[in-house]
């Protein structure tokens, strides 16, 4: 096999395939991609088992051939060279990279295509569209919030689901639950999965803001399709609670805030915060919200902030990360936190609720904190 390709656009293929690869043994094929130079193109395939990527580009192909390579030392290799073409020559299970404008050549060993795992195909599945910008949205206000507990191993992905025009992600960790809605999409009923957050994470980071992005959910996979790039992974079994029943209705009371100043603030006080607890206080006051990190071995902190509100004066422990995590999502100069109280007392009860100020079609759900 022997073709050449431009060192730029090979590099930007391979970071993806780094993205799915795990195992940074040479030893084990899941650590290789494999590479298929045919018809004046080379398709690149990677995968760790679960989440699949198949990728097409251009290259000048001199002899057809297919083989895998060690993805980590090719991406070394790639990175250490200049701009411009590269040529790639196997011979037996050797591999020779070699770059055109530098007497530098690097040679790898390889391993016979026929050992990589069969990827499967996406043809005859029927795909739907979604805006690229919407789809990776949804992503981004949803993925911090699933649970890293194996236990709950059902809770450990984005909930993907779809009623009527309307297309809803769900995340949660049994503490905190992150929803976000978009309504509007023509796109045929699906049934609802439950998404690993791997594929998410490399549509987030890869996926153009402009133009749609390709979607199929058939049986126990998703295949994401954008540009020449392919993604899938299997889904992961199991019920995923209902969110609905999660998500307080009838809150009436809030108050507000700029989310530039709670963020600094948080960043101050959660300095002496205790992080077995990541307990923060958050005390209302009319006009005010005084933010009150717990006296630790460290000591302690407090700042107070404007705010609005004119109700009476409320106390809440919230876990601190489940407030700063969804700051970093809410694209709006403000924040809103929708709560109730208990009858006359001066604490909240079941969970709050937060938002930002203007039209949105997400939500961050937080359980509170004994103080």
């Amino acid at each position: 096999m022997k073709f050449t390709f431009d060192k730029d656009a090979m590099i930007k293929e391979i970071s993806i395939a780094q993205e799915i690869i795990t195992n940074k043994s040479p030893i084990s094929i899941l650590s290789n991609i494999l590479v298929i130079a045919e018809n004046n193109s080379l398709t690149i395939k990677a995968t760790d088992s679960t989440v699949k990527f198949t990728t097409t580009i251009p290259v000048d192909i001199q002899e057809e051939g297919r083989t895998t390579i060690f993805c980590d030392k090719f991406m070394s290799i790639l990175t250490s060279l200049p701009s411009g073409d590269v040529e790639f020559i196997q011979n037996d299970i050797e591999v020779t990279i070699k770059p055109i404008a530098k007497r530098f050549t690097a040679k790898l060993k390889s391993q016979a295509g026929d050992k990589f795992p069969e990827m499967g195909t996406s043809e005859g599945i029927s795909f739907f569209e979604v805006p690229s910008k919407d789809f990776k949205e949804m992503i981004k206000q949803t993925i911090f919030a699933v649970s890293y507990d194996n236990n709950r191993y059902f809770m450990t992905g984005v909930y993907l689901v779809k009623d009527n025009d309307v297309i809803t992600m769900v995340a949660t960790d049994g503490r905190r639950l992150s929803c976000v809605n978009k309504k509007g999409l023509s796109v045929p009923d699906f049934q609802p999965a439950i998404v690993p957050t791997k594929i998410l994470s490399c549509i987030l980071k890869n996926a153009p803001e402009e133009g749609n992005i390709q979607l199929a959910v058939v049986e126990k996979s998703i295949f994401i399709k954008y540009g020449n790039v392919e993604f899938s992974s299997t889904l992961i079994d199991g019920q995923f609670p209902n969110y609905q029943n999660v998500i307080p209705k009838g809150l009436s009371m809030s108050f507000q805030v700029n989310k530039a100043d709670l963020d600094a603030a948080l960043k101050r006080t959660t300095i002496m915060v205790d992080k077995k607890l990541s307990r923060i206080i958050f005390k209302i006051t009319p006009g005010e919200l005084k933010l009150i990190s717990p006296e630790s071995d460290n000591g302690s902190a407090d700042e107070i902030i404007p705010c609005r509100y004119d109700g009476q004066e409320i106390t809440m422990g919230l876990n601190f990360v489940y407030v700063t995590e969804p700051l970093r999502v809410i694209d709006s100069e403000n924040v809103v936190f929708d709560f109730n109280v208990n009858g006359e007392e001066t604490n909240i009860t079941k969970a709050v609720i937060m938002h930002g100020d203007t039209a949105g079609d997400y939500i961050h759900v937080i359980m509170p904190m004994n103080y």
